[in-house]
C-alpha cells in the first residue's frame, strides 16, 4: 500500500501506477454525477451534443451533496458519497468516451467498470461511506452547478477540492477489483466453517 497526493486533471501515467489497497488525496476539481446526470451524460453522447463540462482527465464522484445558499454562494454541509453500484450500467461508456481517470463512490463496481479501467487508464476508489461532514470539510468551494433540474442530489456539481480523501483504490488499471477479492474470499471462508463439524 502506497499513499499519493494528486493533482486533477490527472494523466493515464499518473492513474496507472496506482494498484489496489493504495490510498489517494486529491487536490483540484472534481464532478458529482449520480443515476439522473449519468443518464443524461449518456444521452448527450450518444445524440452527439456537447456536455456542459470537461471530464477528460477528470473525477467523477457518485455524491448527492447537502448543500445551502450563503451570502449567495453554494456552500457543502456534507459531502458523503452515494452507492456507485447503481451507475455500473454507465460507467464503462463515461470511461471510455470521456477520459475520465477516477470515480469515487462506496459499495464498489462491477466487471464492466473493472473492464473500462483496464482498457483506458482508470480507477475506482472508495471514499467511507457516512463520513459526509468531513468531506465537505475537503471541498474548498463549489465553482459551478450544472442541470439543475434534475434536482440538487442529481445534478452535477463542480467542486475544487483540496487534499479529499483518504480514497482507497478498490479497481486498478491492472485488473484487480478488491471488492470482489474481498466477496469471494467471504464466501470461501463461510464454505470452509460450514464443513467443519459442530
Amino acid at each position: 500500500m502506497v499513499e499519493y497526493r494528486l493533482r486533477v486533471p490527472l494523466s493515464e501515467e499518473d492513474v496507472r501506477k496506482l494498484r489496489v489497497g493504495d490510498i489517494v488525496y486529491l487536490t483540484g476539481v472534481i464532478y458529482t454525477a449520480r443515476d439522473a446526470a449519468h443518464r443524461r451524460i449518456i444521452e448527450y453522447l450518444r445524440e452527439g451534443k456537447p456536455l456542459p463540462f470537461d471530464l477528460r482527465g477528470g473525477v467523477i464522484y457518485h455524491c448527492g451533496p447537502v448543500v445551502t445558499k450563503k451570502d449567495g454562494q453554494w456552500v457543502v454541509v456534507a459531502g458523503g458519497p452515494t452507492t456507485s453500484a447503481r451507475m455500473e450500467l454507465y460507467e464503462y461508456e463515461v470511461i471510455e468516451k470521456l477520459n475520465v481517470r477516477v470515480v469515487i463512490g462506496k459499495g464498489g463496481m462491477g466487471k464492466r467498470t473493472a473492464e473500462a479501467c483496464t482498457k483506458y487508464g482508470a480507477v475506482y476508489a472508495t471514499y467511507t461511506g457516512g463520513a459526509g461532514v468531513l468531506a465537505a470539510q475537503s471541498i474548498k468551494r463549489v465553482i459551478d452547478v450544472h442541470w439543475l433540474d434534475l434536482g440538487i442530489p442529481e445534478a452535477v456539481w463542480v467542486f475544487e477540492v483540496e487534499d479529499f480523501g483518504p480514497l482507497v483504490v478498490a479497481i486498478d488499471s491492472a485488473g484487480r477489483n478488491l471488492i470482489e477479492e474481498v466477496l469471494e474470499e467471504s464466501v470461501k471462508r463461510k464454505n470452509e466453517l460450514l464443513k467443519v463439524p459442530l
